[in-house]
């Protein structure tokens, strides 16, 4: 057999592999899922959020901090930086405003991803970490949230070789938290046609402190949302492409072991916990590909899910919220206060509704 022969077979194998591997990813992707429409009374398009807000998270005071202005590959974006809003679910005017960054950050490569919320018992500081991914790098950001002033005031950055691509992060001290890294390769070429296409399920959570840093948990395909139980005793972490729930323990050297996973049926961005009665609420994507192919004309949805007794043998998954994207497209988060729902979207708009 010729050479040309040889290189023929090979591409004709080759375009099968890749067909296949199109397919699957589709498959995963609930790429021919229809969503019908499950709105909850008085929703209202929150108002200056109209870059994303792509995480939020709820102080016990009902302050809201939401995360704005992410750009993430194949993903629409605007060229607006990255911003933090703050939201008081006490007022009725319920008008998000922009909290004040320090002069010395560099505000125009500001792109926030996930963020998460540690209080010093000591002294009831309020930290604020921040996914960060400048140029499309990553690192976290720590501020000090200044209430009165509504104001951020940066402490420092964080950067480590395990924090490569990170998506979501937990605090659990005033330097300590879990985050997870949602590929295991960092080259966009790698990320798209070697990890999703064939499809590894490489992605890790990490665990970082000023005394150590780890791997504490891998194995997942596109690791996202990372949230922590109301007794921290728990760590919930997202896996998106495989639409399911790992609920891990934290151990004495914080590592993590896996102790069950619920299925979900759509792929979920972040997950945030009920502090009363331990309720985890997902912002999820209905149908991801409409989101990896934008068409304004088919916009992709939204969906929100609730996962009651998740340590039962027999977790409740409820959906609360569906939108076919005409009304909010690509939801990410959802966070409770009040009877009311705040849902957060990767590039589009924020919705606060009324919990029936």
């Amino acid at each position: 057999m010729g050479k040309l022969a040889y290189v023929s077979l090979f591409v004709a194998a080759l375009s099968v592999l890749i067909g296949e591997r199109f397919i699957n990813l589709r498959k995963r992707c609930l790429a021919t899922r229809e969503i019908v429409p499950k709105h909850l009374p008085n929703c209202v398009a929150l108002k200056n959020l109209d870059y994303g807000s792509e995480d939020i998270t709820i102080l016990e005071n009902g302050l809201a901090l939401i995360s704005t202005g992410l750009k993430f590959p194949g993903l629409p974006s605007s060229d607006v930086p990255g911003k933090i809003f703050l939201l008081d679910l006490q007022d009725s005017q319920m008008k998000p405003v922009e909290l004040r960054m320090p002069r010395n950050f560099d505000l125009d490569s500001f792109n926030p991803h996930g963020i998460s919320v540690y209080i010093d018992p000591s002294d009831s500081t309020v930290y604020l970490f921040v996914v960060n991914h400048p140029q499309q790098k990553s690192q976290v950001e720590l501020f000090k949230f200044v209430e009165e002033d509504r104001a951020l005031e940066h402490l420092k950055t964080i950067k480590h070789e395990l924090l490569y691509s990170v998506n979501d992060i937990v605090a659990v001290g005033v330097d300590s938290f879990y985050a997870t890294n949602d590929h295991y390769f960092n080259q966009e070429i790698l990320k798209v046609f070697v990890e999703t296409l064939l499809p590894l399920s490489w992605a890790n959570v990490v665990y970082y402190s000023t005394e150590e840093v780890k791997v504490v948990s891998e194995g997942y395909f596109f690791a996202n949302g990372i949230n922590m139980s109301p007794d921290k005793r728990y760590i919930y972490v997202v896996e998106f492409f495989d639409q399911k729930v790992h609920v891990l323990e934290r151990k004495e050297d914080n590592s993590l072991a896996n102790v069950k996973s619920v299925a979900v049926g759509t792929l979920c961005d972040n997950v945030e916990v009920d502090p009363e009665n331990g309720d985890l609420w997902l912002g999820c994507h209905p149908n991801a590909w409409k989101a990896l192919v934008f068409d304004p004309k088919d916009p992709p949805g939204s969906e929100i899910i609730r996962i009651q007794n998740v340590h039962s043998d027999q977790p409740v998954v409820t959906q609360v919220y569906a939108d076919n994207g005409h009304v909010i497209m690509g939801s990410s988060v959802a966070a409770t206060y009040g009877g009311k729902l705040l849902i957060g979207s990767v590039f589009h708009k924020a919705l606060c509704c009324d919990l029936q």
